[in-house]
């Protein structure tokens, strides 16, 4: 698994989010863009940390950025994950992991001594011209904002 780092451009890419519009780098010519990955819609470590995302996304726009989360759950589970929570970002739908190996997040994970592959939870910020400027590894799911609102100051 090769992760994009600081200084890497950010591959072009087609996706579609949970209503099944496309959603491409081209859409963020320009703007900054805020990208996190997550393992499992509705699960609790995601719903905290895409919760926290939704409760401090106005400062978050506020300081330019858009916001997308990824992972590689169905359209159908993405769709009910944004409504139950009311998320005004886009979720994308990666099923055949396109953005996901894109971003070189997919990879071998251990939990409870069962090894597996999986999406690592990570987050990449990325300027107006498609520049990671930072990557967040250890994403603290109920603080997430503050994490990446600490890195902008």
């Amino acid at each position: 698994m090769q992760t994009l780092e600081v200084g890497s451009m950010v591959p072009e890419f087609k996706v579609l989010d949970q209503e099944g519009n496309t959603v491409s780098k081209a859409d963020f010519k320009g703007k900054k863009l805020i990208v996190f990955f997550y393992p499992k819609a509705s699960t609790p470590g995601c719903t905290a940390e895409a919760c926290n995302l939704r409760d401090n996304y106005n400062e978050l726009q506020q300081k330019g950025f858009s916001l997308i989360g990824v992972s590689a759950d169905s359209q159908k589970r993405q769709t009910n994950f944004r409504n139950k929570y009311e998320f005004p970002f886009p979720l994308i739908a990666d099923e055949d992991k396109t953005l996901i190996n894109a971003f070189g997040v997919w990879g071998p994970k251990k939990f409870m001594g069962r090894s597996y592959e999986g999406i690592h939870r990570m987050t990449f910020l990325v300027d107006e011209s498609g520049v990671v400027t930072h990557v967040i590894q250890k994403v603290k799911t109920k603080d997430h904002a503050e994490q990446i609102l600490e890195l902008l100051d």
